[in-house]
């Protein structure tokens, strides 16, 4: 049944949540070097005021802009709720798997959200120009979209790795109208320096941080940061994804109570955080007994391998210093297919989660995430993005727990996004030469 136009909008949130408030421990401030505690001014310098506001705010929900809710719905919004019963039969579980379907937006993945979020409020501002980065270029052609939406001018380092592997990323990001430039790129000192060190250098998002970051403080005042992850502000608009899921559930029939598990993958933290935190704050005050799987690849393991203390968000040293699960800011991931996962570190507010053992961390090798993706295609017809089929081999080892079982738990999982501007890494896989790493 199609919904009419005022009905999609009455299913989409009104408000964001917001979990701070709600964690068992108040997030470690971001500090300077020196172990100054970050203030809302110094943020200021790259991002638009009320962004700081949503950044620091300690409200459990933060009203969204009427005009927000209407591009939310041009685009899109609400994305489907969807079971997987071929999946459900093909396994022989007796599990009920459902999944949240963002590849249907517009840019191909759950990345938007945010970033017509962040262009609207700059937009507001009167900022002209945001300079950020990409891994495999998910946010990137987010953002790319919200600013030809917005009028705002979009500036994207793109990790080489994934420029190199994923060129129809570039060019949907240049048909949007931005500029695209491998990192570590020739036109900031960031890069010129690691360029001159290496020239091959594959690159890394903390690379491109550092790039975008030096960029917006070369701008003289121009343009201003937008990130596709990690920080408070960012994963609160994602959160959207998870209050429709639990609406869409409701009117299934489904209470918040019967989900069992909710799964997804896990890069810097923001289509997690935006399928789950709705639901840990249940959990959180003791009305579900939910457990909530995060899944991240064997070859960038922040949060199985990972320390937890202070470190970089970016490979220059650019940004404060964050209380985070990290590999440390120099750490050189491995060119693995799922670019958007390849970060060195892990969102404050999941940090704390992870530390609390609310949040629980798996890893996987990049060929059998592959192979579960195969059979999600096969399936259910759908191509995950290499990012989301490590959400989905989690769901099969999981679902398999329940063959031939009488209990029927619910599984939720966030496909964050397709896979068919991904099909280099398929195309390796089905030919066997696809690296194990």
């Amino acid at each position: 049944m199609e919904l009419r136009a005022s009905q999609k909008i009455e299913y989409i949130p009104s408000s964001w949540y917001n979990i701070v408030p709600d964690l068992p421990e108040k997030i470690p401030p971001y500090i300077l070097p020196d172990g100054t505690i970050v203030r809302k001014e110094m943020l200021e310098i790259i991002f638009p005021k009320q962004l700081v506001e949503q950044e620091f705010s300690e409200e459990r929900f933060i009203k969204i802009p009427d005009e927000l809710i209407e591009l939310y719905q041009q685009v899109g919004r609400p994305t489907p709720l969807i079971r997987a019963r071929n999946l459900e039969r093909y396994l022989g579980t007796s599990a009920r798997i459902y999944f949240k379907y963002e590849g249907v937006l517009p840019a191909g993945s759950h990345k938007f959200n945010t970033a017509i979020a962040q262009a609207f409020f700059n937009k507001l501002e009167g900022v002209k120009r945001l300079s950020t980065e990409t891994g495999a270029g998910q946010w990137g052609s987010a953002l790319a979209l919200a600013g030809a939406l917005t009028g705002v001018k979009i500036r994207v380092f793109m990790v080489r790795a994934s420029y190199d592997q994923k060129p129809y990323r570039r060019v949907l990001m240049e048909t949007y109208g931005a500029e695209v430039y491998p990192s570590p790129s020739n036109i900031t000192n960031v890069g010129r320096k690691i360029l001159s060190e290496n020239p091959s250098h594959p690159g890394s998002l903390g690379i491109a941080i550092s790039e975008a970051i030096e960029d917006v403080l070369n701008s003289n005042g121009e343009a201003k940061y937008s990130l596709g992850s990690v920080l408070n502000h960012v994963l609160l608009h994602q959160t959207i994804i998870g209050l429709e899921a639990i609406r869409q559930l409701e009117e299934l029939g489904v209470g918040i109570e019967e989900v069992k598990y909710v799964i997804g993958a896990v890069g810097g933290g923001s289509n997690y955080a935006g399928i789950s935190y709705p639901f840990i704050r249940y959990r959180l005050s003791g009305k579900t007994e939910t457990r909530f799987i995060a899944v991240e690849p064997r070859a960038v393991p922040s949060m199985t391998k990972g320390e937890y203390r202070y470190d970089y968000g970016d490979t220059a040293g650019l940004t404060p210093l964050l209380k985070m699960y990290t590999l440390g800011k120099d750490f050189v991931p491995p060119p693995i297919h799922a670019g958007g996962l390849r970060y060195h570190g892990l969102a404050p507010s999941l940090s704390v989660l992870v530390k609390h053992n609310i949040v629980e961390p798996v890893a996987y090798g990049q060929r059998e995430v592959f192979e579960a993706g195969v059979l999600f295609a096969r399936t259910q017809g759908i191509v995950p993005a290499p990012e989301s089929a490590h959400a989905v081999k989690a769901v099969i080892d999981i679902a398999l727990k329940y063959k031939g079982s009488e209990e029927k738990p619910v599984i939720l999982f966030n496909l964050s996004g397709h896979g068919l501007l991904d099909l280099k890494g398929y195309e390796e896989f089905l030919n066997n030469t696809l690296p194990d790493t």
